[in-house]
């Protein structure tokens, strides 16, 4: 019995202490989780805002004007003149 009355304020103050720490490690672990969303959310806006420029810069490099100048001027394209123009039928059976 005197036993029991001896570890009794003991085990409280240990239960207490142990739930201090707890609630003292949540709450840095919060944090920490708090901090690696917020890094990962400046990731995607970084993404985001790099794709949509790499969108702008595909359109404006793909546009009909511009490939035919490309052509015209790197791969010696030529204007189709109308003799040049092939007309295939198909055959009746």
């Amino acid at each position: 019995m005197n036993q029991r009355i001896v570890f009794g304020p003991f085990l409280s103050v240990l239960f207490m202490i142990g739930t201090l720490l707890l609630i003292v490690f949540l709450q840095m672990e919060e944090r920490r989780l708090g901090y690696v969303i917020f890094r990962l959310e400046k990731q995607q806006r970084i993404l985001t805002d790099k794709k949509w420029k790499n969108e702008v810069l595909l359109t404006k490099l793909t546009r009909p004007q511009l490939v035919e100048k490309v052509a015209h001027r790197n791969l010696t394209l030529k204007k189709i003149a109308s003799h040049q123009v092939i007309h295939l039928n198909e055959k009746s059976p």
